[in-house]
């Protein structure tokens, strides 16, 4: 196989090797590295352009890969069918969740990654999937499952896996160590000729992995490789900022954790160049953003503050810190941009708060959620105590009213309204397009997460849904509807100019503008459970002074002001553009 790679970026790989672990090892990775270029047949062909990241039509579907389940039927087929009939033509993209064999942590905890669960469907089925959406596959290289071949070879002392995980000494100082979890940080286990701990950021079913031995790094390359010759077209990175450890440090955000994704983000420009890497760390603003480096880290990073501050103002009422965080963002690097999503398996992570609104206001969100069923996940800090982490509850309950559910589930479209239309690619939890509601049961027989990751019965889903009289199915009708739309419009391109417009506490406004300028739609949402008055003046001085016709592009149709005023429903939201018919 002929191996193209440029010069300038094989010799920016071995500094970085060099930077990783030593110059005196250099040489012999960097071989090592040359010799894994063509594996699994993937290598980019130099004869054609590689295609565009992103356009307005990308929108992608969280999901396990058993959301769906019919005995008899292999959930990834299920699944599949799903996709076809009711999201065709809303989603180009599925992002499959770890479907891997794995012991706990909703799959989180890998013990093969290079399987797929038995009891989810076959690599075929994956691959079938693969031919009609992008794929997007978890890469979980924090930590593995103390199940994994990995440690057992640990544990018995069989080389590579012997080196695979770390034994901090009792010289480690640990004291700074961010944590994620209010449990111990280290755990015990016995080898086969010693007693030792071993570091789990996570759980003690989770243990990480050992990133300043080379050996897991090209472990971890190799997968990544077999992960693209299988289909994926975007790769997340899970709970990346965790990944390497150094004594008497936070242990989190470490230079050498940015330069292990500046060398997968080589590989990838050298070998798979359409390639997407998305990083997910569920920490501040600031500190997530830092992942996408100077254009030389993640092409996509998740908008981890949107789901907390979204809630925030639609709960209150009153958009003046989120707007005001909107129009603070600025730019990405180039060809960088965010994963924005309200939902996922996760809870809603509160850490992204921080900084942005007072821990009063986290404590209000925390009542909230508790009030609608929802659960709480803590972590420790430092000093001693512990800090909410996580909110655990579907996010259409969140937004749930127990007086009126009509306005619930307007509270909730808007919320994904939003959403859609912000900068970037756009990203719904399985749940969110049903309006699932939590799951009590699941959550009492399993973990605290569990209330947000229920399986439907394909039967009871689909009667469900091909009702319309119930709220699961208006809810899937409508989401459906409007990204079908949105895909249709320039202006919704992830790197389409956004400009947040000052307003009033209840109503959020921003626009979107076409990269060819070409197309301009005023987004604008009433906040509030009161109606709004819309100016006609006002939007059409937004909309350069538009004479003609206001069509709503939600819905496909034109705006009737009444005497220079449209009145807003409770949570009702709008795309706004200048009709173009004379």
């Amino acid at each position: 196989m002929l191996k193209l790679v440029r010069r300038s970026t094989f010799q920016r790989m071995r500094r970085r090797l060099a930077r990783l672990y030593g110059p005196e090892r250099v040489d012999q990775l960097a071989d090592r590295l040359y010799a894994m270029i063509g594996r699994y047949g993937v290598v980019a062909d130099p004869n054609n352009n590689p295609k565009e990241l992103w356009d307005e039509r990308d929108a992608v579907l969280i999901t396990y890969a058993d959301m769906v389940q019919k005995k008899g039927e292999r959930p990834l087929v299920s699944l599949k069918e799903f996709c076809d009939r009711r999201l065709r033509g809303a989603i180009n993209t599925v992002h499959l969740l770890p479907f891997c064999p794995a012991s706990s942590d909703g799959g989180f905890s890998v013990i093969d990654y290079r399987e797929v669960a038995p009891e989810h469907g076959t690599w075929r089925d994956v691959q079938t999937l693969g031919q009609d959406y992008e794929l997007m596959f978890d890469l979980v290289l924090n930590h593995c499952s103390r199940k994994s071949a990995y440690f057992k070879d640990f544990i018995n002392g069989v080389l590579p896996g012997a080196d695979f995980f770390i034994e901090p000494g009792e010289d480690w100082d640990i004291s700074k160590v961010v944590r994620p979890r209010p449990w111990p940080l280290l755990t015990p286990i016995k080898r086969v000729d010693s007693e030792t701990k071993v570091w789990t950021t996570f759980s003690d079913d989770q243990i990480d992995l050992n990133w300043a031995c080379p050996d897991v790094l090209f472990e971890f390359l190799d997968i990544l490789l077999f992960y693209i010759a299988k289909g994926a077209r975007i790769v997340r990175l899970d709970a990346v900022a965790f990944l390497w450890k150094e004594p008497g440090t936070e242990c989190i955000h470490l230079p050498q954790t940015h330069e292990v994704i500046k060398l997968i983000r080589d590989v990838l420009q050298t070998v798979a160049p359409e390639v997407i890497i998305l990083t997910e760390t569920n920490v501040p603003h600031q500190e997530n953003i830092s992942y996408f480096g100077r254009g030389d880290e993640a092409h996509m990073v998740y908008n981890f503050s949107l789901p907390p501050l979204l809630l925030h103002a639609l709960l209150k009422e009153d958009t003046r810190v989120f707007g005001d965080w909107l129009a603070g963002l600025g730019e990405t690097p180039a060809k960088c941009t965010y994963l924005n999503f309200t939902a996922s398996h996760d809870g809603i992570g509160v850490r992204p708060l921080q900084g942005l609104v007072p821990d009063e206001e986290i404590d209000w969100l925390v009542t909230q959620t508790r009030e609608r069923g929802g659960l709480v996940g803590m972590r420790s800090i430092e000093g001693g105590g512990e800090r909410p982490y996580e909110l655990n509850i579907t996010y259409r309950d969140a937004l749930d009213d127990s007086q009126d559910s009509r306005k619930g589930v307007a509270r909730f479209l808007c919320s994904q309204t939003v959403a859609m239309s912000l900068k970037g690619v756009p990203a719904l939890y399985f749940h969110s397009f049903v309006g699932t509601h939590n799951d009590q049961e699941g959550a009492a027989a399993g973990e605290r997460r569990d209330i947000n990751r229920k399986r439907w019965n394909k039967s009871e889903l689909g009667e469900l849904l091909d009702q319309t009289d119930n709220d699961h199915s208006v809810i899937l009708n409508v989401l459906v509807s409007l990204l079908t739309r949105r895909g249709s419009h320039p202006a919704f391109h992830p790197d389409a100019r956004q400009i947040v417009l000052e307003t009033d506490r209840q109503i959020l406004a921003f626009l979107r503008e076409s990269l060819d300028r070409q197309e301009r739609i005023l987004c604008l949402f009433n906040f509030s459970s009161e109606p709004y008055p819309i100016d006609e003046t006002w939007v059409r001085e937004r909309l350069h002074g538009a004479a003609g016709d206001i069509r709503n592009m939600l819905l496909g149709s034109r705006m009737e002001f009444q005497d220079g005023r449209y009145q807003a429903s409770p949570f009702q939201g709008f795309w706004m553009a200048a009709s173009k018919e004379k």
